[in-house]
């Protein structure tokens, strides 16, 4: 039995298991990838941050890598040579089914059988099920769609006009790498407005936003509160001159879908081949049971510790500030759960209380 069991590999599993090692403790990392990065691997060929890389360090091993924004590759081997430099315990090809409590033991069922252990830190990320409108059940089979999690690049698609849908930073990187290709392209979801550069007066937005204190400001905060409302701006891509490029055509928001017709809240269009959905995701956590989950689909937590004795979170959404979920945010939670855990060993009676089903 481990006293520990990480559930997710990649940067917010990893950094958890460099405090979990200094914690002295036994733990294992287990991650449903083939590989170490596959999260990142798994994504469209042309990935790159938007955060330089002296921000996406985790505890302990400065990013050294070999590009000033890093590609999908080059951060799956950072974590790769995070794993052997500190020697954390990972099983990969492990997906966990369900989470069991029976007294003081957890029981994991996984697709390598049963694991057992005091404790569970879950670190799986925000993005688990693709979320694709019902609408795109009604489009002919004839028409190529992707979510944004399959697409790895213009080679998938067919030749024709294609419409790309979502209002995030994927959905503007997808759209400008389509558009360079001899097709029309529709963008439905994207506001020209919510754009920022990736530098401001020779320093990179990181800079300011770090300087200024935006990447520190809890959630728990006003003005934490005041910027989790809003959606988040484009970085590092110009939208509104994105947008005036002559094979873009911006319509309104996806609305419905008929065989080969697609109909916008502004107009319809019946010449599209391909469709995009970069729409985001929708969390999984029903492998938990009956943990409560707040109204985004999360469970309920304070800064990582849940409300139930020896469950813990860490890599969620604005978990506790806007870098809660990030590459180079991440850590600033792993070392606040350590001195937590740490507290807790040498004061055992200051447990929280909770039910678990």
């Amino acid at each position: 039995m481990y006293d520990y069991i990480v559930v997710g590999g990649s940067q917010a599993g990893l950094a958890m298991g460099y405090q979990l090692k200094k914690l002295d403790v036994s733990f294992l990392i287990v991650d449903s990838g083939n590989e170490i990065g596959s999260a990142w691997l798994n994504r469209w060929d042309s990935l790159t941050l938007f955060t330089p890389k002296q921000y996406n360090g985790l505890p302990g091993l400065p990013y050294q890598g070999p590009n000033e924004y890093p590609t999908k590759v080059d951060v799956a081997a950072y974590l790769t040579n995070y794993v052997s430099k500190f020697k954390l315990p990972i099983q990969l090809k492990t997906t966990v089914q369900a989470l069991h409590k029976n007294n003081q033991t957890y029981t994991l069922d996984t697709s390598m059988g049963e694991l057992h252990c005091k404790n569970v830190v879950v670190a799986t990320g925000p993005f688990h099920t693709p979320f694709i409108p019902d609408c795109a059940a009604n489009i002919d089979a004839g028409i190529t769609q992707l979510h944004s999690s399959a697409y790895k690049g213009p080679k998938q698609l067919q030749q024709g006009d294609t419409l790309v849908v979502g209002g995030g930073d994927s959905a503007v990187q997808i759209l400008a790498e389509i558009s360079e290709t001899d097709r029309t392209c529709y963008s439905s979801g994207i506001n020209s407005l919510a754009s920022l550069p990736q530098s401001f007066l020779g320093k990179t937005l990181w800079w300011w936003l770090k300087n200024i204190g935006v990447l520190s400001l809890s959630k728990y905060s006003y003005l934490g509160k005041q910027i989790a409302k809003r959606m988040q701006p484009v970085i590092g891509t110009n939208v509104k001159k994105l947008l005036k490029k002559s094979n873009i055509k911006q319509v309104g928001r996806t609305v419905a879908a008929t065989s080969n017709s697609i109909t916008f809240s502004d107009t319809e269009v019946h010449s599209i081949k391909n469709i995009v959905w970069a729409t985001g995701y929708k969390p999984d956590f029903s492998w938990l049971g009956n943990v409560k989950l707040d109204e985004q689909g999360y469970p309920e937590n304070y800064r990582g510790v849940s409300a139930v004795q020896g469950l813990y979170f860490i890599g969620l959404p604005w978990m506790h500030t806007r870098g809660s979920a990030t590459l180079g945010g991440v850590g600033k939670d792993s070392e606040y759960l350590h001195q937590y855990i740490t507290n807790l060993t040498a004061t055992p009676d200051n447990v929280p209380a909770g039910n678990f089903a």
